[in-house]
């Protein structure tokens, strides 16, 4: 290994453990931008080319964009308020019943909308109806982060990963089904086993269901309504094999229109309460995995996985999902799917083995809190809340949830395709 290629990947890797570690409290994505600026001002990356990279990411940008400002109008609007009464009533006195209803919802938030959704959409309404139910939120909240992982690969849309792992090479969506159905169904059954279990005592308390329904305003009626044409948006969007960073944009910027015209509102306070921070972050990322790229140290693992699913199909697709479930919890998902994808990519693997490398990337951050892009957007959700959920706790948890599901979905995906 020569010392530029020792150089760019010891950058690249100081970079990546600040996003994980968050040392002295600096925000993830300044450690992001620094390790990009590193690399630029050195040399070692052209300006051209890292600014190419940070433009492979605009779709996933605008899908971000569209999603906060979803969420941030249906904060403001009281949508998740009144959602969260409802949870609480139908929970009818019951903190296990309250669980459950709110995994199921999670589940189907990152099905039809993508798991970063789940963390941007549904932690402050989950946090609302366990602030009305007047219980410990967290048990609660830490389904957002769980499920959002664990239902990520049921549709191609329920991870913007999905869509970068496979590329052009995407499977049409009856093929996708029959791939990864039943992986998915053990990956969120085990995983709420898993959970349900590991919060058994916290689900010992009353939940209080005299919760006053308050009627929704219109425009709440209208974030509500744009949030479920936002899902029909998606799964038309990726049935016909579109980029679905646009369509998100523009249902997010549209119904925010909508509301401060009909509110009468100046759209400064909504808009400086974005995490426009998770922006520089992606990019940052896409730097990274471009310098690393370009070292040539890809090259010899792609040809080497092409050969060993050649020999051994199905211990290469469940060694390498767990290779990669292990790589995203130490450099994030976000990396590690964008290096999986040009991997995949580079030279062709079998779909199984592809299938595999998805289901590592997706389910494996469930180990650590830093291991997901959506779950570092459920950690800022959290902070706006006044919340926080150190390192320790969340992997102490981790170790008992993912490996089971993980193993679990790798092992149906090798039985169910070979």
């Amino acid at each position: 290994m020569d010392h530029t290629t020792l150089f760019t990947l010891s950058i690249a890797a100081i970079a990546t453990l600040g996003v994980i570690v968050r040392p002295w409290s600096i925000p993830e994505y300044i450690w992001a931008v620094l390790g990009a600026t590193a690399l630029v001002v050195s040399g070692l990356l052209p300006w051209r080319n890292a600014l190419a990279a940070a433009g492979k990411g605009t779709d996933v940008y605008l899908f971000l964009v569209g999603m906060m400002l979803l969420a941030e109008a249906a904060r403001r609007e009281g949508l998740f308020d009144w959602l969260a009464a409802h949870a609480v009533r139908a929970a009818r006195g019951s903190a296990r019943r309250l669980f459950t209803i709110v995994y199921a919802v999670g589940t189907l938030t990152t099905i039809f909308l993508s798991n970063d959704a789940t963390a941007v959409v549904l932690t402050p309404a989950v946090h609302a109806a366990a602030t009305a139910a007047r219980v410990a939120p967290l048990p609660y909240l830490l389904i957002c982060a769980f499920v959002a992982n664990a239902a990520s690969f049921v549709l191609p849309i329920s991870n913007p990963a999905n869509l970068v792992i496979f590329g052009t090479q995407m499977p049409p969506l009856l093929q996708w089904l029959a791939l990864f159905t039943l992986p998915s169904l053990a990956a969120i059954l085990i995983t709420f086993v898993a959970l349900r279990w590991t919060q058994r005592h916290a689900l010992e308390q009353r939940v209080h269901d005299d919760v006053a329904l308050q009627p929704l305003s219109l425009t709440g009626h209208c974030v509500g309504a744009a949030i479920a044409v936002t899902g029909i948006v998606l799964l038309a969007a990726s049935a016909f094999d579109r980029p679905l960073g646009l369509p998100t944009f523009l249902c997010g910027v549209g119904i925010t229109v909508v509301v401060l015209i009909i509110g009468r509102r100046s759209p400064l306070p909504l808009l400086r309460d974005v995490a426009w921070g998770v922006l520089p972050l992606v990019a940052g990322l896409f730097i990274l995995v471009e310098a690393v790229e370009q070292t040539g140290a890809l090259h010899a693992l792609a040809e080497y996985l092409r050969d060993a699913a050649a020999t051994a199909p199905r211990q290469t697709t469940f060694v390498s999902g767990i290779a990669v479930a292990l790589l995203s919890n130490l450099m994030n998902n976000l990396p590690t799917g964008l290096l999986a994808a040009t991997v995949g990519q580079s030279v062709d693997l079998p779909l199984h083995v592809t299938g595999g490398l998805l289901i590592g990337v997706d389910l494996g951050p469930n180990l650590s809190v830093t291991g997901s892009l959506a779950t570092i957007l459920w950690l800022i959700a959290l902070r706006r809340e006044g919340l926080s959920i150190a390192a320790w706790q969340f992997l102490r948890l981790g170790i008992v949830v993912m490996p089971p599901a993980l193993l679990a979905a790798l092992l149906v995906l090798t039985l169910s395709t070979l």
